[in-house]
């Protein structure tokens, strides 16, 4: 089976990705986040994927349009609700593209984070494979979370400390 991983980061890819070979899935990733502020912390999630990548024998299609006005207009007025528009727009585009390119079926890392708000990136998930036509693939990557971070240390990933939209780092460096 073909899955495309979306993956956000390098440091939530380790486990998933280790799963994914595990279970026989033939796994290619795709960096697809125009949630990420500032610039400067977009590329040095990006080049620490390509480490990673590289490391760990990965295809990784890089989708780099990076519309951080797009997804700044979407969030207005909708702050409350900002991850759930973060997470359907990521998945809808990761869904296309599985679909589009002849993959079997998606997934995301953000099933990984023990801070991100699993249950919805699940629904979602499904959701945007469903009205794309390809099949959601659901996995509960969390319980592998501390053998990711220990491995991405081991790595020496650039490792971030917020999601990476501007809300987050707003809220990063308000309740530190």
């Amino acid at each position: 089976m073909k899955t495309l991983l979306h993956i956000c980061c390098a440091p939530c890819s380790i486990y998933p990705v280790k799963t994914m070979r595990a279970d026989g899935i033939d796994v290619t990733g795709f960096f697809y986040n125009n949630n990420i502020h500032p610039y400067t912390e977009y590329i040095k999630r990006r080049d620490a994927l390509v480490q990673y990548a590289k490391f760990a024998d990965l295809e990784i299609i890089f989708r780099d349009d990076y519309d951080l006005e797009g997804f700044l207009r979407s969030m207005i007025f909708r702050e409350a609700n900002r991850c759930a528009f973060c997470y359907h727009e990521r998945l809808n585009v990761t869904a296309l593209y599985a679909r589009e390119a002849g993959y079997d079926s998606f997934t995301t890392t953000l099933l990984y984070s023990i801070y991100q708000k699993h249950d919805m990136i699940k629904e979602i998930g499904e959701s945007a494979g469903k009205s794309a036509g390809i099949h959601f693939c659901y996995s509960d990557f969390r319980p592998g979370w501390k053998e990711g971070v220990t491995e991405s240390k081991r790595l020496e990933l650039y490792r971030q400390k917020y999601c990476g939209c501007i809300y987050s780092e707003k809220e990063r460096y308000l309740t530190a």
